[in-house]
Formats: structure tokens, sequence, C-alpha cells
């Protein structure tokens, strides 16, 4: 199973990633007349966390400025501000929802009207089809154009970048059409500019090589369902609706049993915390260890994400920890609103 990167194009200061249903399809043609764009927009990020930016492309959906996007391309993102290439338009954007395992991403625009949406295709890909991956390839702010075929269907990748973790995706379009970072987001086209999916991955100028040269896209159909899954504001397992909650802090693993200078045998070892921010205010500090949140044992830092993002910006959750003497103390955070993760 190859392994690839996301083609978002991230400028990083520091080290820190079926069917088409009714209402969105009513959405889609609407009528074209005046309209402003292409469908297709551009995307920056500002990293504030992270200390770095990030760009790619979207895909409009409605007149009005709801975009469909992937969520690695605005995981992190403390400010999203999207243009319409070629035009004077842009725009402030927030994030409706988000499904990281699934790499899709819901926003919506400030002030947007009568912009032109993306047209889907009424079939489905094909191997050998010819088409035309869109994107802002680079992260110039330009749209481009890249050719190629379908090379495969229904295939499965593993997806990375330098900020997040490996995650398995499936059901994909294969093709070997440039997907280029920035283009993270942004159609994949049949010949008459109808989407076929979503340019979601790339081998290329990847540190995690791979000896296949294709890029993959999200089936259009199945972006899609996502996206109303979020607009219906239907949170689930793996789809998160409306703002992040933030717990302030980055975490790690305990290194083989020590962290925080005392000896622990498992939990979450605090690498850093936001000044300020939830955590710190709640008195905890760089060197603790996590060993519980409401009550559900911690023993690795991958168990503390899932637990904060079930929960409200505002809410209060119990944290139990280690400081660094060893000593176990238990205190409340007020959750304050983040990124997306």
């Amino acid at each position: 199973m190859p392994i690839l990167r996301r083609p978002e194009f991230r400028f990083l200061l520091a080290l820190v990633v079926g069917l088409v249903t009714v209402g969105v399809v009513a959405a889609l043609a609407f009528a074209r007349g005046n309209t402003i764009g292409t469908g297709i927009v551009v995307i920056d990020t500002n990293l504030g966390y992270q200390g770095g930016a990030a760009a790619g492309s979207g895909m409009v959906l409605t007149p009005s400025g709801t975009v469909l996007t992937n969520n690695h391309v605005i995981s992190g993102a403390t400010t999203i501000h999207v243009v319409v290439p070629g035009t004077t338009h842009s725009y402030k954007a927030t994030v409706v929802g988000y499904d990281k395992t699934r790499d899709v991403a819901v926003l919506r625009l400030k002030n947007a009207s009568n912009l032109k949406t993306i047209t889907v295709a009424s079939a489905s890909p094909s191997v050998g089809q010819s088409v035309v991956a869109v994107g802002n390839a680079g992260g110039t702010g330009s749209l481009t154009s890249a050719r190629g075929v379908v090379t495969g269907l229904n295939r499965s990748i593993v997806a990375s970048d330098e900020q997040s973790a490996p995650e398995q995706l499936t059901g994909l379009i294969e093709t070997n059409a440039g997907v280029q970072p920035g283009d993270s987001g942004g159609p994949l086209l049949d010949t008459t500019d109808r989407v076929l999916g979503m340019d979601t991955a790339a081998s290329a100028n990847s540190s995690y090589a791979s000896e296949s040269s294709d890029a993959y896209a999200i089936p259009i159909g199945k972006a899609l369902t996502i996206a109303k899954q979020i607009l219906d504001g239907k949170s689930s397992g793996t789809v998160h609706v409306g703002p992040t909650a933030f717990l302030g802090i980055e975490v790690q693993s305990t290194d083989d049993g020590y962290g925080g200078g005392g000896y622990a045998s498992s939990g979450a070892l605090i690498a850093g915390v936001v000044p300020g921010g939830p955590a710190a205010s709640a008195g905890l500090s760089q060197g603790d260890v996590i060993t519980a949140i409401d009550g559900h044992a911690i023993s690795s830092p991958d168990q503390v994400s899932p637990l904060i993002l079930a929960k409200k910006p505002g809410a209060k959750v119990s944290v139990t920890y280690l400081d660094q003497d060893g000593d176990s103390y238990t205190t409340t955070v007020k959750l304050g609103t983040g990124p997306a993760q």
C-alpha cells in the first residue's frame, strides 16, 4: 500500500497533518449567469500555534460560499482566507465541520454571494479515462492544471505529512496527473470540466517515497455525502461539527516509561503548553504526564485528542497528572476554542 504525501502546501517556520444527495445537487445546479469565478478557490491558512502557514484549494458548493476541501488543508489553522482566483474577491472563512479520518472538510465564507459552483459528473470514472487535476500548485494563488488518465479505482493508501500522523484512505481514484503540493482540495475533472473527485494525495515531493508516481482523489460522491452530513449538523465517531474544543497542549510518548522527572509506565507527556491557554491556566506544565481525563485512563498520547474533540468549547474536564516530582494531582480545565484537527 503506497505511503504518500498530502499535496497541501505548507510554509513552516517551526516543526510541529455513492450517490450525490438531492440537496447538494440542487445547490450545484444553481443558474450560472453572472456568477463569480470558476467554482474553484484557493485557500491560505495561518498555523498560529505551529508558527507557519499553509495553502491549498477548494470547490464551491453553493453560491453563498459553502466550500469543500480536504481536512488536512485546514488542520491546525487559526485563520483561513479564501480567494477567488482571477478576481478581486476574497473572504474570511470558518470551519463548519470535518472528518479527519476521511480527509474531508466544509468551510463557510463570510459575506459571500453569487459564486459560481462546481458541476458534478453524472457518471463514475473509468480506468483509462482522461482527467485534469486543477488546484493551487505551489501555493502561488493561481490555478494550474495537470492532465493525465485514471490508472485505478477503489485504491487504498496511507497518506501523511509533517504535521499529522499517517492515515489510511480507501476507495480512492488513482491517476497519473501531476498533482502537486497546493492542489489538495481541488477538483479532478473529466474532459467536460465536470468533477469526478477531490485531489487529496500525491507522491510528488514526498519524503515518504513510493514506487508509484500516481496521485489520488476522493470520489466526489463520497466527499459530498460527508459534506451533507456535516451541513446537516450530524456529528458521529468520525465527523466533527462546529467549533473545536482546545486544551492547549502538545503531547508525546512518555519515552520508555520516563517522563516529567518521575517514573510513569504510561500516559501522555506534555511536551509543550500554549501560554495563557486553558491547560496553562489550570496549572499544567511542560514535563507533566497526563494519566486520566474525566476518569478515562490515558496510557498513550493518542488517547488525548479523541476525548477532547468529543467536548464543546467551554466544557470543563477533569485532568489527572503526574508532576515532575512524580506526585499525582487532579485539576479542572475549562476548554477553549481551537483550530480544526
